[in-house]
């Protein structure tokens, strides 16, 4: 009989000239659209390369999942940059039963540990990390996701500034769905699309968002095939970090695949900080472009654009 051949995992994108992921290597995530969920491999990886999120509970949860994941023997290859909780890899393993040792590389610390002992407060760190209601916004979310405890300021003040809104729309970078529970209460909605590229955003925005109007699409907005076309108003605080590191042409992206969205007309709401140099793509996209409400403050700004 044929020997069954064994799986193994990857999360994130591993620098290739720090680790070596084996080839059909399954992608585990949640930022990766289509990845497998880790919380589903339960003892059936041989090994695991991470690339270990920078959030404390967030890593925690991440690592004792992939040490779950694997099989008994099974190898976790993990790194993450110094500064971003690469200094203490090597303590939070030990803290599960494990010998490691994280040695530096390329401004990066990384360990290698095999699954070959009994582990401990595995069950803790993934109930630390784990999705859960945020009393102080009676809503979903989990630790990784963008402002996961709390209402990002320029969110607030467009919320606080979106003028009633009608007609087919999208979210595009929804998060747990704050903003596009402020767009429902129009009664002149007639759907609304939640786009996010994490996983767990959308799946708490599910929760959050029960309105038969919305819809929830787990895409990167930047490469998604699949966005609709035809809308009359698009609303977003887009991203503009990537990987931790700020990338600006995150957010013109995010502006040029609106205006590819929305039909002739169509309006976008955008809210955005006030240094991101947005308003070139803005005037080359769009027919008009101009402040929203008071424009913003504290060291946001508030932008409708009408394609």
């Amino acid at each position: 009989m044929a020997e069954e051949q064994q799986q193994h995992g990857v999360y994130g994108v591993p620098p290739p000239d720090l680790a070596e992921v084996p080839r059909g290597a399954v992608q585990f995530s949640p930022l990766v659209p289509g990845a497998s969920r880790l919380e589903d491999a339960t003892g059936s990886l041989a090994s695991l390369v991470m690339l270990a999120p920078p959030g404390t509970a967030e890593r925690g949860h991440a690592l004792a999942l992939g040490l779950k994941a694997l099989t008994e023997g099974g190898e976790l290859t993990v790194m993450a940059p110094i500064r971003k909780g690469g200094s203490r890899l090597a303590a939070e393993l030990e803290a599960f039963g494990l010998e490691a040792e994280a040695v530096p590389r390329r401004h990066h610390r990384i360990a290698t540990v095999r699954k070959d002992r009994p582990l401990t407060g595995i069950e803790a760190a993934i109930e630390a990390g784990k999705p859960r209601i945020i009393p102080e916004l009676g809503l979903w979310s989990q630790p990784g996701i963008f402002a996961f405890d709390r209402v990002d300021p320029a969110t607030r003040q467009l919320i606080d500034t979106l003028p009633v809104v009608s007609g087919r729309g999208a979210d595009f970078g929804c998060g747990i769905g704050v903003l596009a529970r402020a767009v429902l209460t129009s009664p002149l909605v007639t759907s609304l699309l939640l786009v996010d590229i994490d996983r767990r955003a959308v799946e708490c925005a599910e929760h959050n968002v029960v309105d038969p109007r919305a819809a929830f699409l787990w895409a990167d907005v930047r490469t998604a095939r699949d966005l609709p076309e035809g809308l009359d108003f698009i609303v977003m605080n887009p991203p503009f970090h990537d990987g931790g590191v700020e990338d600006r042409q995150l957010g013109q992206t995010f502006i040029r695949r609106a205006a590819q969205s929305l039909r002739r007309g169509g309006r976008l709401y955008l809210t955005a900080n006030l240094h991101l140099p947005y308003e070139g793509v803005l005037t080359e996209a769009f027919a008009q472009v101009r402040p929203l409400g008071d424009g913003g403050s504290e060291g946001y700004k508030l932008v409708e654009a009408i394609r």
